[in-house]
């Protein structure tokens, strides 16, 4: 929540729509999967700072009359929901559009990123759920707020009944292309079903309830979760020499290759958060990648799910131990447990995946730096996720690109209840990944 006083900082809000630049069909549909209904009370949000020199004679008419033709792709996100006779969420592709917001600023973006208050930023993205009303609801905002130094930042809200952060970075990223002329306007194409996950040797294995996500009370037609506690998010910078020093720590000078920075550092935020947590430690975490099968041109929720389980105390293990567990090839894929538990009530149920158990996940491959204005890539960019359950979550995103890098600088971002937070950074800056300046 924004105090009162800093909603002001971004004023002068105007908002229209933008929908493909030829009409669809009348009776295109997008069914939903089981895992695209789990992901419903879900929403992913995006924002992008580029300096004066990047917008240098664009307008605000051009950006959206780009976007008539990477809408003409996808489609999909300018539908609105619907549901059928038994009460199953679909997407009528209707070319109703998506959400345009136009923004001012009076600070310049190196004084807006400053104030390093996390909560300041959901003024660059303007969000609403989607209900109640479901059939007047976009599933995608897209905001362009101009700062005072001529520099503007792009903010994305897009509903994860859509796709994955994989397939909404490949959306905003087309949008880029069109504006480069990389991309040029084709015949309409109707996205294709995506491909069905493997199902497992054993069928017994979908009877069981999935351990990453789970059914909440049902919410109706306003697709929010409640939480039992208020939630919070903060994010910090880790440095190449951070990384380096923490996977010699982890896994010593010549090994540990199987060990990477996102394990290293998941490792040590899992039992930071376990000794926050005493008695309570979390013996259950959920770990999302990027399916290395993913489409980049059909919007999907196909990242993979894996639930990972401790079976020794978190807060007195060897973080090598850890790191090993986190690691891709010893977590069981969920997504069809998850699939399957959805479908079983037809799609009629809520579910959330997200702080189901404490979540990890990685957006290295995200593409947040592949989004490019006149050719220049953002000076900072970042994701969060918004309706996180009580075990919160960690996303672990590049940082930005420089030269003094390497690009190897990592920006993680922490979602967690608000009464465990400040005892958090107290356990982060004790294991080294949190620096005394950040933690003030």
């Amino acid at each position: 929540m924004v105090p009162p006083e800093q909603d002001r900082l971004v004023y002068n809000i105007r908002l229209s729509s933008v929908g493909p630049g030829r009409v669809t069909g009348t009776d295109v549909v997008h069914e939903l999967s089981g895992l695209d209904l789990a992901m419903k009370l879900h929403y992913l949000k995006g924002v992008y700072f580029f300096g004066s020199q990047a917008v240098e004679g664009l307008t605000i008419t051009r950006m959206k009359e780009i976007m008539f033709f990477s809408l003409n792709d996808y489609y999909i996100t300018s539908g609105r929901i619907k549901r059928s006779e038994s009460g199953r969420p679909y997407i009528k592709c209707n070319d109703c559009g998506v959400r345009f917001v136009e923004g001012l600023c009076d600070k310049t973006i190196d004084e807006w990123l400053e104030m390093g208050d996390d909560s300041l930023d959901n003024l660059l993205v303007y969000h609403r759920a989607i209900g109640p009303e479901l059939s007047f609801s976009p599933s995608v905002y897209l905001q362009v707020t101009w700062f005072k130094c001529g520099g503007i930042s792009v903010g994305m809200s897009w509903a994860h009944i859509l796709g994955d952060a994989f397939s909404a970075s490949d959306f905003i990223n087309s949008w880029g292309q069109y504006m480069a002329g990389l991309k040029l306007n084709g015949p309409l194409t109707l996205s294709k079903s995506v491909a069905k996950i493997e199902k497992p040797d054993d069928p017994t294995q979908l009877a069981k309830e999935p351990l990453s996500a789970k059914q909440v009370n049902p919410v109706g037609d306003l697709w929010v979760t409640a939480n039992n506690c208020k939630m919070e998010t903060f994010s910090f910078f880790l440095s190449k020499l951070q990384l380096l020093t923490l996977h010699v720590k982890i896994c010593g000078e010549d090994g540990g290759k199987r060990i990477s920075p996102f394990e290293s550092v998941c490792a040590v935020i899992w039992q930071c958060i376990a000794r926050v947590k005493e008695a309570y430690e979390p013996q259950i975490v959920t770990v999302c990648r990027k399916d290395p099968y993913h489409d980049i041109n059909v919007p999907s929720n196909s990242q993979i799910i894996s639930a990972v389980k401790a079976n020794f105390s978190v807060t007195e293990a060897d973080l090598n131990k850890l790191a090993m567990l986190l690691a891709e090839d010893q977590g069981l894929d969920e997504r069809n447990k998850i699939e399957a538990a959805v479908e079983k009530e037809n799609g009629v149920t809520d579910y959330i995946m997200y702080g189901t158990n404490l979540t990890f996940v990685n957006l290295e491959d995200a593409g947040l730096y592949e989004l490019e204005l006149k050719g220049h890539k953002p000076m900072f960019a970042y994701y969060s996720i918004q309706g996180v359950g009580d075990e919160g979550a960690v996303l672990f995103l590049p940082g930005p690109p420089s030269t003094e890098s390497d690009g190897k600088e990592r920006l993680v971002t922490i979602t967690l209840p608000e009464d465990q937070l400040l005892k958090l950074k107290s356990e982060l800056k004790r294991s080294g990944l949190l620096l005394a300046t950040e933690l003030e």
